[in-house]
């Protein structure tokens, strides 16, 4: 390849010498720094992303030719760069590290065609912080003695950064800042911080965590510092400076009567406290063993050296010395532990219990229930006794049986003591759960290998006190009888249990309450039953409830509910307000009859309306759910219900009845009367037409009526208020006499309203308002003074002139529209020939009565 080269570039220097006057071109050298021209001193950081714009060549022609740009490298190295021909742009194409590759040389020429110019270049790739510090020679453990002196120098770490600069310079420290251990910053160097001490019975081993971290530089941009950690082991070397330590302290024998001679006892053990090279140690008694006892240097066994009969003393305190042997032979640590050995007998003999007379293993005990909280059961004599001496004499007592109802002292017993049985959970002796309790005593030795133990057993029987209360088996009683049960039926029955015996078991039963005046209960049976006298009504009441109470011969009881509903019965049958009812129908509007079952429930007191007889047939409908009453569909005239009617009338009678849907089922019937008009005629009379908008709801139009008569009273009294002030400011006694004043007559009127006059105003009587002579002496000294003015009556009816054009109407008072009875028909108006107008007052009446008797608000 470069043989090539070569040639071409002999080639173009042939052609140059054979070119007349045609120069070659060259690159223009802009300096250090110059981003453009023939690379010279050209530097790139290693860092420059793959495909950046690094460089831009630039040169010329002295004939001004064109030319193109070229770059090659050597057929070894990577091609980095590629270059634009035309334009020169130098672009990297594979990615630079300097720590692989610190400079690049390339080859790049210029060419007009003709001529070609070729230099070489070397580009320098300068550092950017991209390599992380690294730790070489790692595993690091380093062994060190327990002993060493603080400060000292443990281990060194070294790490590498190939980066240059301070990216490459490396500092060191501990992740790990409470460690005993410190570390140079710089060179690496572990040391034992002062104060510091390594102990290797304590920790054996150290791990310590050290960071190395780069001096920080730029990388693509941005500052970036990198670090690497390392584990340094530290292994604790041990050293002798422990003295020995005894295992298994505190150390106890026992010596028996049967013990031979030569017998071991026990045996100690000891060892080195330097666990990691531990020396030699022997055994020996420095004193207390009088010569009754001897112990194995190597073994640490301790023997009895006599018989146990031929021993002065029951215990014996000796004292044993271990002692190191140094690699030398050399005595070295020592230390000493007592050691106790007790002679005592043979356990031969089990703990026997002991009543009044002797061994004895069953005691029985009566009493009451529920005795106080730590009481003694002093009915039991027991004692307990273990014939053998020391050890062997020591056991436990314990009850065997349901847990935490007694307890037994003492617990632990030497020998021999008094046994005592206290009362521990006084709810938990209770007869009713359980009539006897029984239980075991229980010895047991403590200290023997043989661990005898004898039991006794302890029966208690219970007697049975009042500690209960009679307890209901619900709380709430609910029961349904019919509203026609006679007097002494059967209601319901309770039940309340006492689990008492004997005569505190008895339960007597009572009732109380608002509701218990019509029931009576059996007071041994529970049984709860109506007043023999009683009559039961669920419309008057349909819901009873009280209270049951069961109580024991001592007072205590407890308290139910009782709750009774009487089931309605059908004994109330439909009721018409009257028996004969007069209606004004309009046609196209329906009338209302209406008819009320008292019964409380439904279906009793659901009524069915029907028709049972008209004259003439087929000419009205009812609504047999409602009571509504139409013509039927095919009449929409007068005319044609004249045509029906030989007479040519327009009142009918219709015999209605009411039944309801109870069982048995009852009916009543009732007479109504229709007139009928149209709206033509109803047209003329605007009081005619007010009466039938307000038919249905008579109480809209007493209300407007009334509210216009309450006006008029306040202002009477507002006007007599103030005259009796005026008379009272001007101190005015007027003589006590009585004025009798004669009503003026009222002028001539065309139209009068007779039925506001009518004699049959037995119903409407309550609602007149009756005028008493007024006191015309406002400052009397009689009772009635202090009161206020009473309002005087309503003023008569405006009179109203004469008219020969269309028919004048008046709106009927309050008084008026209450005053017609249904027995008497009031007179028709003079001027009026309609009997519309009579009969939808007389219907007004009806039903403002029959709701005054519910809505007793109204006046």
């Amino acid at each position: 390849m470069r043989r090539c080269r070569w040639a071409a570039l002999a080639l173009g220097l042939l052609r140059l010498c054979l070119a007349q006057a045609n120069f070659a071109p060259h690159f223009f050298d802009n300096g250090v720094g110059s981003t453009n021209g023939n690379m010279a001193l050209f530097s790139l950081p290693e860092d420059t992303p793959v495909g950046s714009h690094v460089y831009t060549l630039n040169g010329t022609d002295p004939e001004g030719d064109p030319i193109s740009y070229h770059i090659s490298f050597d057929p070894s190295a990577r091609s980095v760069f590629s270059v634009d021909p035309t334009f020169g742009n130098i672009t990297l194409v594979e990615e630079l590290d300097r720590e692989r590759e610190d400079e690049i040389e390339a080859i790049i020429s210029i060419s007009d065609g003709l001529n070609l110019v070729a230099e070489k270049v070397v580009i320098l790739v300068t550092d950017a912080n991209d390599e992380a510090p690294r730790f070489i020679q790692e595993p690091y453990v380093a062994l060190v003695p327990e002993d060493i002196p603080a400060g000292s120098i443990i281990f060194k770490v070294h790490a590498v950064d190939r980066d240059t600069g301070s990216g490459g310079s490396v500092t060191y420290f501990l992740q790990n800042l409470h460690s005993p251990f410190a570390v140079d910053r710089h060179s690496g160097v572990l040391r034992l911080q002062a104060g510091a001490t390594l102990d290797y019975e304590r920790s054996r081993t150290h791990y310590i965590t050290v960071v190395a971290k780069d001096g920080g530089g730029r990388l693509h941009g941005a500052d970036v510092v990198f670090s690497a950690t390392t584990t340094v082991t530290v292994n604790v070397e041990d050293v002798q400076d422990m003295a020995p330590v005894f295992v298994g302290t505190p150390y106890y024998g026992y010596v028996y009567e049967d013990t031979l001679p030569g017998s071991e006892v026990l045996k100690v053990v000891a060892m080195d406290g330097d666990r990691g090279k531990p020396n030699r140690i022997l055994y020996s008694l420095v004193n207390g063993s009088d010569g009754a006892f001897e112990i194995n240097e190597t073994s640490g066994a301790i023997s009895i050296t006599q018989s146990p009969a031929q021993l002065q003393r029951e215990v014996y305190e000796l004292h044993v010395q271990v002692t190191e042997m140094s690699p030398t032979g050399s005595p070295a640590a020592q230390a000493t532990v007592p050691v106790t050995i007790r002679i005592v007998d043979l356990n031969n003999h089990p703990p026997t219990f002991y009543g009044e007379s002797g061994p004895q293993n069953r005691f029985e005990l009566s009493m009451n229930e529920h005795p106080p909280q730590g009481e003694i059961l002093r009915g039991l004599k027991i004692t307990v006794n273990d014939s053998d001496q020391g050890a062997n004499a020591k056991f436990n007592l314990q009850l065997v049986g349901p847990r935490g109802i007694f307890r037994v002292v003492p617990q632990t017993v030497l020998n021999e003591a008094q046994v005592t049985i206290i009362v521990e959970n006084s709810a938990a002796i209770d007869f009713e759960k359980s009539k006897v309790l029984t239980f075991k005593l229980l010895a047991v030795e403590v200290n023997t290998p043989e661990k005898f133990s004898s039991t006794a057993d302890v029966v208690i029987q219970l007697l049975d006190t009042n500690d209960n209360v009679p307890k209901f088996d619900s709380l709430y009683y609910v029961a349904r009888i019919p509203e026609n049960a006679p007097g002494g039926s059967s209601v319901v029955a309770v039940t309340a249990v006492d689990p008492d015996t004997g005569p505190w078991g008895e339960v007597k039963y009572s009732i109380y309450g608002t509701g218990a005046d019509l029931f009576l209960i059996h007071p041994s049976t529970g049984l709860i039953y109506t007043q023999p006298w009683a009559s039961l009504d669920a419309e008057a009441t349909a819901r009873y409830n009280f209270y049951v109470k069961a109580e024991d011969m001592e007072g205590k009881y407890s308290v139910a509910e009782v709750f009774i509903t009487l089931l309605d019965v059908n004994d109330h049958p439909p009721q018409f307000g009257k028996s004969v009812q007069k209606k004004t129908m309009v046609l196209g509007t329906p009338v209302k009859i209406e008819a009320i079952d008292e019964d409380a429930e439904e279906p009793n007191n659901l009524v069915d309306y029907s028709i049972t007889h008209a004259e003439p047939a087929n000419v009205f409908d009812i609504n047999s759910h409602t009571g509504e009453i139409w013509l039927k569909n095919s009449i929409r005239s007068l005319d044609a219900l004249h045509n029906i009617t030989p007479g040519r009338d327009c009142l009918w009678s219709l015999e209605v009845q009411a039944k309801d849907r109870g069982s048995p089922s009852f009916s009543t019937t009732a007479l109504l009367k229709i007139d009928i008009t149209d709206a033509e005629t109803l047209s003329r009379s605007p009081m005619a037409a007010f009466l039938i908008q307000t038919k249905d709801n008579p109480m809209k139009a007493v209300g407007v009526l009334a509210g216009t008569m309450a006006t008029v009273v306040a202002i009477t009294v507002l006007i007599s208020t103030a005259t009796f002030w005026r008379n009272k400011k001007s101190n005015k006694v007027l003589p006590v006499r009585r004025v009798l004043r004669k009503r003026p007559s009222p002028a001539p009127r065309t139209i009068r309203i007779e039925w506001l006059k009518s004699k049959s105003t037995k119903a409407a009587t309550k609602f007149m308002l009756k005028e008493k002579p007024p006191n015309e002496n406002c400052n009397n000294n009689s009772p009635e003074s202090s009161l206020l003015p009473r309002a005087p009556a309503l003023p008569p009816p405006p009179s109203v002139a004469p008219s020969t054009g269309a028919a004048q109407w008046t709106v009927p008072t309050v008084s008026g529209s209450l005053t017609p009875q249904p027995t008497q028909p009031p007179p028709k108006p003079k001027t009026m020939g309609s009997p519309v107008q009579s009969t939808l007052i007389s219907e007004l009446k009806q039903k403002f009565e029959k709701k005054s008797v519910h809505n007793k608000a109204y006046f």
